[in-house]
């Protein structure tokens, strides 16, 4: 008997309950109080389970009825969220947008525009990677994201079509502790070579034999930005970051901005681009998030 339960049998039994009365909720869905009454009652019978005690002058939920008002819930917004999501699809909506992000990218400019992504297409799943280097890359090309927030490399995969999304600053730090933090004046390329830099490393091997920003064959590399942070908070070397990660350790001290040879003081503004499979281009909503990261503020290279 189960098998005939219909959703109009779970809208009738939920309106029931959220109005109050049977004929509250006929009024809501323009039905007579009869035929509302006959379809919980028909409902009731399907299960084997009475949803609402009569005896009073209004229907009250049994605590069976509570339970089951619970799971009525959850079934009918499951069939509304396929629901939208199917049309969202038949007029060319991504059912998922995977997009891939620079560890050096903003987090909170992406947790803005997010927001406002969840708000536009509230049955578009979003699903997030942070990757660095060549990392960024790699979910585009085996297919697990269809957008990527970069930073430069030396060459864009063939397959790739990029897009301009303005800056960041890009800086190299030390601890206040560490010798080149002490050096009076610009610190030549022969002194930083004295000193371990700390270097973010390629999870994949598409940056391969290509090095860029390294100025010292003394170099410990990690795989994590957030351990590089700490590193340098630690005085185990230096090494560049970007300007918004570390802003709060050099306005209190604890990192010192080393002024670089051949690196204008203040930091150097590294291009950060949005890139996607030129076969497959962002559809409707990932063409929505891709234009809100360009509007979002932060984009320029004095963030």
């Amino acid at each position: 008997m189960l098998d005939g339960v219909s959703l109009d049998q779970l809208r009738t039994f939920i309106a029931a309950s959220d109005e109050g009365s049977f004929s509250a909720a006929a009024r809501l869905l323009h039905r007579s109080q009869s035929a509302v009454s006959e379809m919980i009652a028909t409902l009731e019978m399907q299960m084997g389970i009475v949803l609402f005690d009569r005896t009073g002058r209004y229907p009250q939920l049994t605590a069976a009825g509570r339970v089951l008002l619970a799971d009525a819930r959850g079934v009918v917004s499951g069939v509304d969220f396929m629901k939208a999501r199917a049309k969202g699809m038949s007029s060319g909506l991504e059912p998922e947008l995977s997009v891939v992000v620079d560890v050096f990218f903003p987090m909170d400019r992406v947790t803005a525009v997010a927001t406002g992504f969840r708000e536009t297409f509230p049955h578009t799943p979003l699903r997030l990677y942070v990757e660095a280097l060549g990392g960024v890359f790699q979910p585009l090309l085996d297919g697990r994201a269809g957008i990527g927030i970069a930073g430069p490399l030396p060459d864009l995969p063939s397959s790739m079509s990029s897009e301009a999304l303005g800056g960041i600053r890009f800086m190299m730090v030390a601890s206040r502790d560490h010798p080149l933090a002490r050096f009076d004046g610009v610190i030549p390329r022969e002194e930083l070579a004295r000193h371990v830099q700390l270097v973010l490393a390629d999870r994949t091997t598409l940056s391969a034999g290509r090095e860029r920003g390294v100025m010292s064959p003394l170099t410990w590399r990690l795989a994590d930005l957030y351990a590089k942070h700490h590193f340098l908070l630690g005085g185990l070397g230096w090494g560049g970051m970007p300007f918004h990660t570390v802003r709060a350790d050099i306005e209190s001290g604890r990192l010192v901005e080393l002024r670089v040879e051949d690196i204008s003081q203040g930091g150097a503004n590294m291009p950060m681009t949005v890139v996607y499979p030129t076969a497959e281009p962002p559809g409707p909503a990932g063409r929505w998030l891709v234009d809100r990261l360009k509007l979002c503020p932060g984009g320029t290279a004095n963030q």
